[in-house]
C-alpha cells in the first residue's frame, strides 16, 4: 500500500513561497553589499579631502625681509660765537687769509694782449687789353721774328705728321717789361703750342705799354708760324 502524505507535510504547495523568500533575501543582500561599497568610497573620498586640506594648511608663505635703511649721519650743529672786543685789540686771522698790500699787486705780471697784424690784401693792378701805347719788342718786329726763328725747335711729332700752321699765344707785358700769364689761344697740335709757350717765356724784356703817359700791365697776342722747309 502506498503511504499517503498529509496536506501539511506536502511541500509542493509551499514551493512558490520559498522561491519568493529566497529572492527577497538575495535582493536584500545585494542592497546591503551596494550600500557598503558606496560608503567605503565616500569615506575614502572624505579622508583624501581631509588630508589635502591639512597639507594646504601646513604651507607657510614667506616674505623677503627688507633690511632697515642705515641711520643718517648726525650733522653737528654749527654755532657762531660772537666775541666783543675793544677797538685797540688785535684780532687773529682764524680763516688763514693773508692780508696783502699793494706790493703783491705790483708783482703780478701785466697782461699784454697779442696784436695780430692783419695781412694787407695786395690789390692786383688792372690789366689793359687796349692801351694808348702798345708794348713792343726791343728792336721792333724784325728783331722779334728773328728771335722766334732762331729759338723755335720744330716738334718731331709735328714734323713726322706734316703739321704746319699758326699758333696764337697771349701773354701780359708787365710794367717792368717782363712777360707773364703765357697761355695758348689756338693750337695746331703735334706739340707746336707747347713749343710756342716755351719760346715766349724765354723772351727778353719788352718795352711796356703806356696809358696816360705811365707804364701799365697790358695784354699782347702773338702769332707764331710753324712752316716745314
Amino acid at each position: 500500500m502506498e503511504a499517503k502524505k498529509s496536506a501539511k507535510a506536502d511541500l509542493e504547495n509551499k514551493k512558490g513561497l520559498f522561491i519568493e523568500i529566497g529572492l527577497v533575501v538575495i535582493l536584500a543582500a545585494s542592497l546591503v553589499a551596494f550600500n557598503m561599497k558606496s560608503y567605503d568610497m565616500s569615506e575614502l573620498d572624505i579622508q583624501q579631502r581631509v588630508a589635502v586640506d591639512e597639507l594646504e594648511d601646513i604651507i607657510i608663505q614667506t616674505q623677503e625681509e627688507t633690511p632697515p635703511p642705515p641711520p643718517e649721519p648726525e650733522v653737528p650743529e654749527v654755532t657762531t660765537e660772537l666775541v666783543i672786543v675793544e677797538n685797540d685789540a688785535e684780532i687773529e686771522n682764524e680763516l688763514g687769509v693773508l692780508d696783502v698790500g699793494d706790493d703783491a699787486n705790483k708783482e703780478q705780471e701785466t697782461f699784454v694782449p697779442v696784436q695780430i697784424e692783419e695781412e694787407q690784401e695786395v690789390e692786383e693792378e688792372e690789366i689793359f687789353a687796349v692801351v694808348e701805347e702798345v708794348p713792343t719788342f726791343v728792336g721792333g718786329e724784325d728783331a722779334l721774328y728773328k728771335f722766334l726763328g732762331e729759338s723755335i725747335k720744330y716738334p718731331a711729332a709735328a714734323r713726322d705728321n706734316g703739321i704746319e700752321g699758326r699758333v696764337y699765344v697771349r701773354f701780359v707785358v708787365e710794367k717792368d717789361g717782363s712777360v707773364s700769364n703765357v697761355r695758348v689761344l689756338r693750337d695746331i697740335g703735334g706739340g707746336c703750342g707747347a713749343e710756342a709757350m716755351r719760346v715766349v717765356k724765354s723772351m727778353p724784356k719788352w718795352k711796356p705799354g703806356k696809358q696816360q703817359g705811365r707804364a701799365v700791365r697790358a695784354e699782347f697776342n702773338l702769332p707764331v708760324n710753324f712752316t716745314l722747309q
